[in-house]
């Protein structure tokens, strides 16, 4: 057998804590799948008082991270502290400066430094590996790069997000509003404190980002994806969707087009008999549509502890299985230095057409109004419905609910801003993106 592949982990919250307990509980069994013994030489964490119900009594301990990554005596180091900036990237810098493989389930960090990463690792002859950064214990990045070479990749997308997956779910199931729903997230632990990055969509677009490269094998563009979160969506949503054949989730896109990629995150109706309308809960769900292939369609736990920490032991168990000084797999699909700089598509017609809701007041010509305003844009409606609205004046406003045909977002938004200059609407209106399953 091999000499044991020494480890260094920065970072010993819940994934760190998870993972150290499945090395320590299966090191007999992985020596043998590994070919080598896995161990922990080095960990690094804010507080050496904390009980996190693991034993590391006999590991070294260095109170900064990146000293550890410079100094200890490891071959890879795992980095699950998260955030964007210092101390990980300084820390993940410093390792590869080394020449030691990384392992990371950090998508802040990759989706702002990825190709600069990469090209660091590559030209050290080092493996950098982030399973876990996306959509937890799913391998999406080990399909992307690896399983599905020679496809083109023409769109990814899915649910990335469990926290926005719970509160969508349960707002459907139980008829609680947004903020009753997010109350019960927080108390589960499922949402933060501040929900914010969650809810506002930015977590699914980091991900996102990383799923681009290595779908296109375009650079990194985290900035250059349209972001909505699910804050605005209301149990009158929720309702109105199911009534008419969908369910709302919060979904990122991908896809190539003839002018470039477009990227897009926001909440989106799916038709109820499709299979991710049944993805429920914290539960992720990532689809690839390739040209030989079709439609890959992967399905299980996003986040949590055990869950993120299988995807890093899978990393782990790579490189240990590796070649020594063999560097088989790209970091980002293809050599760093070849990602085609990125461009983003223009706007188009989306397929699936738009949910529109608004609550107008009663009055005589108002129906009309809307009519002309879609008009005006080009907007092709293929129905129109009319709810009663509950309110305390006489005369009762009245829910009205459009969806069109396929056309371009920058019409409806035109037709929308119109409507609310004619000064009947009632509170802000609603509008989501609608996608339907493509022809086979």
């Amino acid at each position: 057998m091999s000499d044991a592949l020494k480890i260094g982990i920065a970072g010993l919250g819940t994934v760190g804590s998870a993972l150290v307990r499945i090395l320590q509980e299966r090191k007999e069994k992985l020596a043998v799948t590994c070919g080598r013994p896995i161990t922990i030489t080095a960990v690094s964490a804010r507080d050496r008082t904390r009980d996190r119900g693991i034993d590391m009594t006999t590991t070294a301990w260095f109170d900064d991270p990146v000293e550890l990554a410079a100094k200890a005596d490891i071959d890879v180091f795992v980095e699950l502290m998260g955030g964007a900036g210092d101390p990980a990237d300084a820390a993940v810098r410093a390792a590869l400066s080394r020449g030691l493989h990384v392992v990371t389930a950090n998508k802040a960090l990759l989706a702002r430094h990825g190709v600069e990463l990469a090209k660091m690792a590559e030209e050290k002859g080092a493996l950098l590996n982030f399973e876990a950064a996306v959509a937890g214990g799913i391998p999406v990045i080990k399909a992307l790069r690896e399983s599905l070479t020679g496809n083109a990749v023409s769109r990814v997308y899915g649910i990335m997000n469990g926290t926005c997956n719970y509160i969508l779910t349960k707002m459907q199931r139980e008829g609680l509003s947004f903020a009753e729903c997010l109350k019960e997230a927080q108390r589960l632990g499922y949402a933060e404190a501040d929900p914010a990055f969650d809810i506002e969509g930015n977590d699914t677009a980091h991900k996102l980002a990383i799923l681009t490269t290595l779908a296109f094998g375009s650079q990194i563009a985290p900035d250059d994806i349209y972001l909505e979160g699910i804050t605005n969506i209301s149990i009158e949503d929720i309702r109105a969707a199911e009534d008419l054949g969908y369910r709302i989730k919060l979904l990122g896109v991908a896809q190539r087009t003839e002018t470039g990629i477009e990227q897009r995150v926001h909440p989106t109706m799916v038709p109820l008999d499709s299979v991710i309308a049944q993805v429920d809960g914290v539960t992720n769900a990532v689809a690839i549509e390739s040209d030989i292939l079709g439609e890959l369609l992967m399905v299980g736990p996003g986040a949590g502890g055990n869950a993120t920490a299988s995807a890093v032991l899978g990393d782990i168990a790579d490189i240990a299985k590796s070649r020594p000084g063999a560097q088989d797999v790209p970091v980002l699909g293809r050599p760093a230095r070849e990602l085609e700089p990125y461009r983003r598509a223009r706007m188009r017609s989306h397929e699936g057409g738009y949910f529109i809701r608004m609550t107008v007041e009663d009055k005589a010509g108002v129906f009309a109004g809307i009519a002309t305003h879609m008009a005006e844009n080009r907007i092709s409606l293929e129905s129109i419905v009319q709810r009663p609205h509950k309110h305390v004046d006489a005369a009762e406003p009245k829910t009205i609910i459009l969806v069109t045909h396929a056309t371009m977002e920058d019409a409806v938004r035109k037709a929308v801003a119109a409507i609310k200059g004619d000064g009947y609407l009632i509170g802000e209106p609603q509008v989501i993106r609608i996608e339907r399953p493509r022809e086979a």
